[in-house]
């Protein structure tokens, strides 16, 4: 069994920062590719970027480019997300989830169906 827990997540105005952690256990080796989603109310949930085993391959969408920065550290088997010049519309639930490759195609990173664990989430709120 795996487990994901997020936290790090809470209440900042519009154009602060913050960090979320995706903390990885269980029966699993931490190098898989993370995934971070989100979900905002009355909305479906989204990708917001990816990261592979090794940190060679980083993806995000584009509404984030630019402003979230996705890194890992294998030996704590923590995958983070660095939000920064946060906006209103950024506000949701932020979830990690363990895609099933250790690399992934850019393209199926993007993939909610291929990830197979998830932690409960984050809720970001960014007040204008």
């Amino acid at each position: 069994q795996v487990q994901l827990a997020e936290s790090g997540g809470g209440v900042v105005q519009a154009g602060g920062s913050l960090r979320l952690s995706c903390a990885v256990s269980g029966r699993t080796r931490s190098t898989y590719a993370i995934g971070w989603f989100r979900q905002a109310p009355g909305k479906e949930r989204e990708f917001v970027g990816g990261i592979s085993w090794n940190g060679g391959l980083i993806t995000y969408t584009d509404s984030v480019k630019g402003r979230f920065t996705i890194s890992r550290d294998n030996e704590k088997n923590t995958v983070y997300l660095q939000l920064n010049s946060l906006k209103p519309e950024d506000t949701a639930v932020y979830s990690c989830a363990r895609h099933e490759a250790l690399y992934p195609s850019a393209q199926d990173m993007g993939v909610m169906t291929l990830y197979d664990y998830w932690g409960q989430g984050t809720q970001v709120t960014v007040s204008s």
